[in-house]
């Protein structure tokens, strides 16, 4: 699960690892970034660090995506999966989430949403436009 650090309170930037995928995953994930929007649920985006086109955030605490993320470890064929707006989520944890990786695509996408946000279906899907239109679905129907 994505550790989220805020370098202090209010406008300082939010720190946050960035993936290193292979670079065909990159280029999908910009197009991912160049997509998202300026306001997700009503909160502004924040500055990242280190700045990356794979991680952006918005509001305090912060709500964070980071593209290009390795497949989540809990992910098994038998995984209890989240479907919002045509998009496959694995919860984690699942009893009461806080991180969701949109799984089944060319690229892993992780959104880690704080309790203060509910309910987090909500965020996830103002994010589903952006990932549709950028990050493929497996055409193998592989996770």
């Amino acid at each position: 699960m994505l550790s989220v650090v805020a370098a202090g309170c209010g406008a300082s930037d939010v720190e946050v690892p960035v993936p290193r995928p292979p670079a065909s995953i990159v280029s999908l994930c910009r197009a991912f970034h160049d997509r998202l929007p300026q306001r997700l649920h009503g909160l502004k985006r924040r500055s990242t660090s280190p700045r990356s086109d794979l991680v952006t955030a918005w509001g305090s605490p912060a709500i964070v995506v980071r593209c290009g993320v390795t497949r989540p470890v809990g992910l098994h064929k038998t995984s209890e999966l989240a479907v919002i707006n045509g998009i496959n989520w694995l919860p984690v944890p699942p009893d009461r989430p806080v991180t969701f990786t949109a799984v089944g695509r060319h690229a892993y996408v992780e959104v880690t949403v704080p309790p203060k946000y509910t309910p987090p279906g909500d965020v996830l899907n103002e994010l589903t436009t952006a990932i549709k239109a950028t990050v493929p679905a497996n055409s193998d129907a592989t996770l």
